[in-house]
């Protein structure tokens, strides 16, 4: 239930198009194509690049860094606003976590030179000291180590926890999140707040830790290859730093060869990604139609989609393996190679007098450590690629987001407006609705449902009685005018399918929250009421409702949950359609004597009581055009219909409507 009124004007969640004809996704690539200029700072992406669902549409390659730019300037948000002072503490504190664990590092590298001069001297006291010293060393860089684990992964979690809470109160505002379950710009949009989400910030930060870690080591080692390795004389011509020039010519040669064989890895990740959220979602569809799936036998059917959509998984898989494959090669390779080859490049001096073994060994340590920082972006390439695609995931999310209006309808078209009326009615001014695919359902109406009055609103399926409940409730923008809803007015809206969030049976009913608990009796007597009274001993219990509860039950519940709230304005979508005749009565009869000041519009297609209501609207399809029109009036103590296409009058004939 909702309030209307206050300072913010109501307005419809994200407006898809009106009257245009054309599909939504050609009419979203041609505006793409043909701006200059978007909404966000970023150029225009093409809607290839964001709608990137199951039917196989990747992002190009042109837009690779549009999409990763906005992920940073996204996630950088935690940077500044009242997180900043967090996130500049938890950056300090890593830094200094990783200057802590590098002094260790340096302090080995010492310990190699001083080990190995003793094993060369045969100098056993020196012998027992250095492996007294290394236990000790073995103790502060364990230290150290945990140190810099624990600010690394709590950094990760406030960054996620924050980027988690942006992209959640993004997906929320305006109802994006139906407007999306509606246009599906995106596929899964919870996965990639969730999974994707997470995977990006946490190798985001791991990134920036072992970047940073790399230029530290390398800086603080190669001044070691300097000075230890020296010069190298061959042919008459000295060469200063040898080791140093060889470490980088070495490194350069494999991280080249390792981001050739992993760049086409990244387009194959984000492709696995996508098979494998897939085939998460089926799984989850299965198993919340489980009932309805065994009544009717689709076990077989089931098991061959599963089947399917777990063969396109392997697929996509088998890609990832051939491309790791070519990269283990070079890095397995490499790992042999590595410790030998400072070894080969410092035998001659070493041979020749000019280096101690203890040097030698320091400096082929170093030149392992130099290489490795060298190294260390070709080496995790890999999990570059993961992070590529989940950010590439994350950002085209956001930049739904950010377009949505954009993207689903284009400059020019109406969207149906909604504002307040000032006299406690609901006003219906020129109101058109239209299927997000532009086919007209409504037409050109002008209607008044006054306060208090109860209205029934009949056709058959597909009439469009809950796209008329969508637009009163602001979730269905599609079409043009207006529906203004009376000032401050608590607005209920009673679908279907009751929505049972998890927790106890008490929660449920005061869903969602809006100020004070209800009186406890009062629950008791309103259960008792519509005929649940044995649950009331279960009120405390914790339970998944909408599985613990039949759907008749679930409809009670429903009815239990408005009563318990007295809205001005309850708006019903076929509440009763799981109740028998005589739960059904019994229900309305309830609702009348708890509710008798409360406007009630009700949208049915069974046979309802029509004492219940002042007067009745009927809607019914037109086959031939499959546009909506008015079909006939039924009689009732004051009745009226909707002209359903751009044919029809314009105005309705009943003197309470045409006051409006």
């Amino acid at each position: 239930m909702g309030r209307v009124g206050g300072s913010h004007e109501p307005t419809a969640a994200a407006h898809p198009r009106g009257r245009s004809e054309k599909p939504a996704a050609n009419r979203v690539a041609e505006r793409a194509a043909n701006s200059t200029t978007g909404q966000s700072s970023l150029p225009v992406i093409p809607t290839r690049a964001l709608i990137t669902n199951i039917a196989e549409v990747l992002i190009p390659t042109e837009v690779e860094p549009l999409l990763l730019r906005h992920f940073v300037n996204l996630s950088f948000g935690f940077w500044t606003g009242p997180t900043r002072r967090k996130a500049t503490l938890f950056a300090l504190g890593l830094f200094g976590c990783l200057l802590l664990n590098l002094a260790p590092a340096i302090a080995v590298n010492r310990w190699n030179k001083y080990f190995f001069d003793a094993l060369q001297n045969k100098d056993q006291r020196l012998i027992l000291v250095s492996i007294g010293l290394m236990l000790a060393l073995a103790l502060i860089s364990a230290l150290s180590s945990v140190a810099l684990l624990q600010a690394r992964m709590r950094f990760q979690l406030r960054w996620r926890e924050w980027l988690t809470q942006a992209l959640v109160r993004r997906w929320m505002e305006r109802r994006r999140f139906y407007q999306l379950s509606v246009l599906r710009l995106v596929d899964n949009p919870e996965a990639r707040i969730a999974e994707d989400g997470r995977i990006a910030i946490e190798l985001f930060v791991d990134f920036a830790t072992g970047v940073t870690n790399a230029l530290l080591t390398a800086v603080s080692f190669v001044g070691v290859l300097w000075f230890i390795g020296g010069s190298l004389s061959f042919g008459g011509v000295t060469i200063p730093g040898y080791l140093v020039i060889a470490v980088v010519i070495y490194s350069a040669s494999t991280s080249f060869g390792m981001l050739l064989l992993g760049r086409p890895l990244i387009a194959r990740v984000e492709a696995k990604a996508v098979a494998e959220a897939d085939f998460r979602f089926e799984l989850s569809h299965t198993r919340e139609n489980a009932e309805t799936i065994a009544l009717i036998g689709g076990d077989d059917a089931e098991r061959e989609r599963h089947y399917a959509r777990f063969d396109r998984v392997a697929t996509r898989w088998v890609a990832v393996i051939g491309r790791q494959a070519r990269m283990l090669f070079l890095s397995s390779g490499n790992n042999v190679l590595a410790p030998v080859i400072p070894l080969m490049l410092g035998a001659p001096k070493y041979l020749a007098g000019e280096l101690s073994l203890g040097d030698l060994m320091q400096a082929a340590a170093a030149f392992i450590q130099v290489q490795l920082a060298l190294n260390w972006l070709a080496d995790n390439s890999l999990r570059l690629a993961d992070w590529f695609a989940s950010a590439r995931r994350v950002a085209a999310l956001d930049l739904v987001f950010d377009n949505l209006d954009e993207l689903a309808i284009g400059a020019g078209d109406k969207t149906i407006d909604l504002a307040f009326s000032d006299d406690g009615a609901l006003h219906l001014c020129g109101l058109s609705i239209a299927q997000h695919d532009g086919t007209v359902m409504l037409a050109d109406t002008d209607a008044v449902i006054g306060r208090g009055e109860k209205v029934l609103v009949q056709g058959d399926s597909g009439a469009g009685k809950s796209t008329l409940i969508r637009a009163m409730a602001g979730l269905w923008p599609w079409g043009s005018g207006r529906i203004l809803r009376p000032r401050d007015a608590r607005i209920a809206f009673m679908p279907q399918q009751p929505y049972m969030p998890r927790g106890t049976l008490r929660d449920a009913l005061d869903y969602p929250h809006d100020g004070a608990p209800p009186d406890p009796a009062r629950i008791e007597k309103i259960l008792a009421a519509c005929g649940l009274a044995h649950l009331v001993s279960r009120l405390d219990e914790e339970q998944n409702w909408s599985d613990a509860l039949s759907g008749g039950e679930q409809q009670q519940l429903g009815f239990a949950r408005v009563l318990l709230k007295r809205p001005d304005i309850i708006i019903m979508d076929e509440p009763t359609s799981a109740l028998d005749d005589l739960s059904q009565t019994r229900m309305m009869e309830l609702l009348r004597e708890e509710a008798p000041g409360s406007t009630i519009i009700h949208a049915a297609r069974r046979n309802i009581n029509e004492g219940f209501y002042d007067r009745e609207i009927r809607l019914e399809e037109r086959a031939a055009s499959r546009a909506r029109r008015a079909a006939d009036v039924r009689p009732a103590p004051s009745s009226e219909a909707l002209p359903n296409s751009r044919e029809t009058p314009s105005r309705v004939d009943d003197p309470m409507v045409a006051g409006s």
